[in-house]
């Protein structure tokens, strides 16, 4: 459910403006339909900072992360309600957000960016969202037999600061010793806004999204539980970026000629069933995660680290999707991300029935 201290009419309003945001960044620049995605911009974060080696991309560290996680620290601290917290099954988290990364970079695109490409009007998106629903849908049963990621607690500010800071750092020190990327305002790929305009547009988005507490995921899940409005908020948000792109001549309703998409509907549904099951599972999808890393939350770092490795990972071994579809080893990476989860969350699951 969205936070009780924003009322469902203005947090429908914000996350609107929030999918506004979002492609008034692609009209001026960035990838189509990819205004703000977690897992493709971590990916690019991973490879400016030399975790992976691609020619055909040039390395370039997001500023839409980082505006995220500021963003949503801003809020917080204006409203006095920082509080550190962390401890809740660190290497789950960890190894969640690698499946993470390597399903959303076989359906090119996070959850965030699946609404996003719905909004665009790319129906290779909407086979992805049966795909996270499933997903959800499978996880949520799991934690209704008694599944759960554990539960955090409180611990001084300084662990719940480490990921800004060392976010902040990573940046400091790519802008200090890159040589081969665009850099800021800098031409040539990939895509990418004037940076100033996607931190402005993507730190106003991590303060809205701390303060209405909206997730991809979440928003699913209100397809299997009574509330609805996260769902009806997801909505708003699809509404006003498909205005938008309709304003701004980027919408293309259809399967074919989809930026940075493929059709190969069999591998978008179930590499996004991997994407829901592992968002499930760690509590939020990509954005979410940098969403909770703003808010001083550790174990929100921890699955940001992973996705991160994660789309190295998908790079360095081939198993990131193009336009011209999954390649074999992505394939055989999210029947084998599938499998893994499961057979994790059932045993994970026993354990918590015996132990209650």
């Amino acid at each position: 459910m969205l936070r009780r201290d924003t009322t469902p009419p203005l947090a429908f309003a914000l996350i609107a403006a929030v999918g506004i945001g979002a492609a008034l960044l692609v009209a001026n620049g960035n990838p189509g339909n990819m205004g703000i995605c977690g897992a493709c911009f971590l990916r690019d974060d991973a490879g400016a900072l030399g975790l992976f080696s691609e020619p055909a991309k040039l390395p370039i560290f997001r500023p839409e992360g980082l505006g995220i996680v500021f963003g949503a620290l801003a809020a917080v601290g204006f409203r006095k309600k920082f509080a550190a917290r962390s401890g809740s099954y660190a290497v789950t988290r960890l190894v969640l957000g690698v499946w993470t990364a390597i399903g959303a970079l076989v359906f090119l695109g996070c959850p965030f960016r699946m609404l996003q490409r719905i909004g665009g009007g790319d129906l290779n998106a909407v086979v992805g969202l049966l795909g996270l629903l499933a997903g959800v849908g499978v996880a949520v049963a799991f934690e209704k037999r008694g599944y759960n990621v554990g539960k955090t607690q409180v611990v001084p500010a300084p662990v719940g600061l480490a990921g800004p800071i060392m976010l902040l750092v990573a940046a400091g020190l790519w802008f200090g010793g890159n040589l081969a990327g665009p850099g800021p305002g800098g031409d040539g790929p990939p895509a990418h806004a004037p940076w100033m305009l996607a931190l402005a547009i993507a730190a106003g988005a991590g303060a809205v999204l701390q303060m209405t507490g909206f997730c991809a995921i979440s928003a699913c899940r209100q397809v299997f539980i009574a509330k609805k409005t996260m769902l009806i908020a997801a909505a708003a948000l699809v509404l006003a970026y498909a205005a938008t792109s309709l304003g701004t001549g980027k919408f293309n309703l259809g399967f074919d000629g989809q930026p940075a998409a493929h059709g190969e509907h069999l591998w978008n549904f179930l590499a996004m069933v991997l994407v829901g099951l592992c968002g499930a599972f760690a509590g939020g999808c990509p954005v979410r995660q940098l969403v909770m890393t703003g808010e001083g939350n550790g174990d929100g770092f921890v699955t940001v680290i992973g996705l991160l490795l994660g789309g190295a990972l998908a790079h360095t071994l081939g198993l990131a999707s193009s336009g011209k579809g999954a390649t074999e080893g992505g394939m055989w990476a999210v029947a084998i991300g599938i499998g893994c989860v499961l057979v994790y969350a059932a045993f994970t699951t026993r354990a918590h029935r015996a132990a209650a």
